[in-house]
């Protein structure tokens, strides 16, 4: 299979590449490099470095890609609120432009990264199905949700096969720790570097996280399943209090957490029922939290070390 990844530089996306290689795929990395890392990019993979909002139509001839997996976006939720504009031009337009080189080469199939918990929001209904009604409270949420609908009318124009993974709490290496979103990264790298981390609000604000692994699966099985909208995630809800108590005992750290103010609108549950992409993709979450986490922190203590090897000395 000939592959094209979007936002295959960052966190998600190399990990999918790494898996695509790994089986055999031809692969094509399209990264505008604003959050990923060149190095993450694998060796096998042909990169290209592009925005998805700009003239994609050539380089998608070019490559001739029978499935695309789109996971280029802005990712910043609070960053979303704050400049709308910017999130709209990459995750609304972005999705659009790259929907419409789709079609003018005849690419097969778009796999595309959603937000379970983002597009739905808060809700009475936990686990939450794919039938909830979307109440993005976000930017961000609400590009999700028209990236599903663009996907949905390129389906019925053009016959393009669209499959959105809404995602749950993604979580595991790779994921960037100096960024707004990624918790699990946030308070791994500051346990290690023996800063206690703070948790907003009194820390009973729930999520489901699902590890990187565990998402590249569903990407694979999503290759060939029926299109449609699937929940990716665990359905097993877990408050930031219990997990910070869980990370710092893989750290290594007996402190507690600090709390500071709650984040104004934050979403207080999230917890995604995954029953339908087992009936029909046949995935199921593999990987437990504690399993998740001590890779987490395995490969943060690696890339710290790294890290420090390469300052000079005095430096």
């Amino acid at each position: 299979m000939r592959a094209l990844v979007t936002g295959g530089a960052g966190f998600i996306g190399s990990h999918l590449a790494d898996a695509l290689i790994a089986g055999g795929d031809e692969v094509t990395v399209l990264d505008d490099l604003s959050r990923g890392s060149r190095s993450q990019v694998p060796e096998a993979a042909r990169f290209v470095e592009a925005d998805v909002a700009a003239d994609l139509a050539g380089i998608l001839a070019r490559e001739r890609p029978e499935v695309v997996f789109h996971h280029a976006a802005q990712i910043d939720v609070r960053r979303s609120v704050a400049d709308p504009l910017v999130d709209t031009r990459i995750n609304v337009l972005g999705t659009v432009n790259l929907l419409q080189a789709c079609v003018e080469v005849g690419v097969r199939r778009v796999v595309f990264a959603s937000s379970g918990g983002a597009m739905y929001g808060d809700t009475d209904a936990l686990p939450t199905t794919e039938e909830h009604p979307p109440r993005p409270a976000s930017h961000y949420g609400a590009a999700k949700v028209a990236g599903e609908v663009y996907g949905g009318v390129y389906a019925g124009l053009h016959g393009l096969e669209f499959v959105s993974l809404r995602y749950a709490n993604v979580y595991g290496p790779r994921q960037d720790p100096h960024g707004e979103a990624g918790v699990v990264a946030i308070f791994t790298d500051r346990l290690l570097r023996g800063l206690i981390p703070t948790i907003n609000g009194d820390g009973t604000q729930t999520r489901d996280y699902v590890y990187v692994g565990d998402v590249v699966a569903a990407n694979l099985a999503a290759v060939d399943a029926p299109p449609g909208s699937y929940n990716i995630g665990t359905g097993v809800e877990v408050d930031v209090n219990d997990l910070y108590r869980r990370l710092a005992a893989a750290v290594g750290v007996t402190a507690p957490a600090r709390h500071g103010p709650a984040k104004p609108g934050e979403q207080l549950r999230s917890c995604l029922d995954p029953s339908l992409a087992a009936a029909r993709l046949g995935w199921r979450p593999r990987v437990t939290l504690e399993t998740g986490l001590h890779a987490t922190v395995s490969h943060h203590r690696e890339r710290m070390a790294t890290e420090a090897r390469s300052v000079p000395a005095g430096g």
